[in-house]
């Protein structure tokens, strides 16, 4: 039997077990950094396979390692899903339904977390036909600053394993499921966090002469930004800067003392991200001195710039293509999304490729919806090509 062959069936006889591990999690979601049931429940897992692993990396982070008992020395591969969950309240009215009140698998990370333990499943199971390392590696707060990703990184964990490869999957509403895509070299946004405090005076509002106007000095700071980003940003690589919140406790004839302004910063290019930070500096000392008022700026580093190996990703496609037929794996477009797996990419030759999720004339349930949802038989896809991949990279 063909290795593609054995993979495939392998992959498939594990879906009732996917199906279980994924609703398990979903039923119990955990927010960033405090994911320790989940943790929990994964180590039950690995320990039931046999599988060594360490816990308690950066908090809730675990890492499993499944050395190959094959004569020679393969590479060391890395496998990284995510673990933490999404502030909302669910309306699937699923069976299998958040059980935690306002938080809800809602990136698909519970089906990533399924799909890494199949995969270390397969690889397990097949370790003595391969030489070298796999790192299972799973991972909390990737949804909040300053990322799981970071944080594992800092501690050394990997350092004496040195990978020569790290891989991850997402989910992806926008492709059919049974698919996969991927799209070589720089794919998703840095993203940085901009917290803005505009503070003076407040007042009755029918009294201007008494108070600075901070509702007003906000959203001529707002326009001011977007205007000065807009212009100042290069061509070459898109640019976000969005204004998600604007909150300022008055009333309709109170003028507030403090007005705060939240958004995110996005781009594709690093030089122009740091300068674009300056910018926003210089904009609000700039109205503040003008308007007679104190802006305070917190800029909250986020994650950088995803950027997938060129000469793998391109490697993995032709792989996959002969794993799964060449009409079943898409090139996808940039995203303006961001993802801490660009600390791991930033430090390793590295990809990130998308799992397909949506059946062929079914509405697409969006990723950070309450009516998220997926095809569950997608994760047979995502299991296969993860274990797959990793056999046919392991050897360098």
């Amino acid at each position: 039997m063909l290795l593609k062959d054995k993979i495939t069936g392998k992959a498939g006889a594990l879906l009732p077990e996917l199906i279980e591990i994924r609703r398990h999690i979903h039923r119990h979601p955990e927010l960033s950094y405090a994911e320790h049931e989940t943790a929990a429940y994964i180590a039950g897992r690995l320990g039931a396979l046999g599988i060594e692993y360490r816990s308690g990396v950066a908090g809730t982070g675990i890492v499993g390692f499944i050395r190959g008992e094959a004569p020679g020395r393969g590479l060391t591969v890395g496998l990284r899903a995510d673990m933490d969950a999404l502030p909302l309240t669910e309306a699937t009215g699923a069976e299998y339904s958040s059980g935690n009140n306002g938080v809800m698998h809602a990136c698909g990370h519970d089906a990533h977390v399924a799909m890494l333990l199949g995969a270390g499943e397969i690889l397990n199971s097949m370790r003595s036909t391969f030489a070298g390392t796999v790192i299972l590696v799973f991972q909390p707060g990737e949804e909040k600053a300053p990322g799981g990703a970071r944080l594992m990184l800092e501690t050394g964990i990997f350092d004496s394993f040195n990978p020569d490869i790290f891989i991850a999957q997402h989910l992806l509403p926008d492709l059919p499921a049974a698919t996969v895509g991927f799209h070589p070299g720089p794919y998703m946004a840095s993203c940085d966090e901009i917290y803005i405090t505009v503070k003076g005076k407040g007042g009755h509002a029918a009294q201007p002469s008494q108070y600075t106007d901070q509702i007003y000095i906000a959203s001529e700071l707002v326009v001011a930004l977007k205007e000065r980003v807009a212009r100042a940003g290069s061509k070459e690589a898109p640019t976000v800067l969005g204004i998600g919140r604007i909150t300022g406790m008055g009333a309709t004839n109170v003028i507030p003392e403090t007005v705060e302004i939240a958004g995110t910063f996005r781009t594709f290019d690093e030089k122009w991200r740091k300068a674009a930070a300056g910018l926003i500096r210089e904009t609000t000392r700039e109205i503040a001195s003008l308007r007679g008022v104190e802006i305070i700026v917190d800029i909250v580093e986020g994650y950088p710039v995803l950027v997938n190996d060129e000469k793998l990703t391109r490697r993995a496609m032709e792989l996959s293509r002969t794993l799964l037929g060449t009409e079943r794996v898409k090139e996808l477009p940039v995203r303006m999304s961001s993802e801490d797996f660009s600390f791991f990419a930033t430090r390793y030759p590295s990809f990130l490729y998308r799992v397909g999720i949506t059946p062929d004339g079914e509405e697409m349930k969006k990723l950070h919806t309450s009516a998220f949802d997926i095809d569950e038989s997608s994760m047979v896809t995502g299991t296969a090509t993860m274990a797959w991949l990793t056999l046919s990279l392991i050897a360098g």
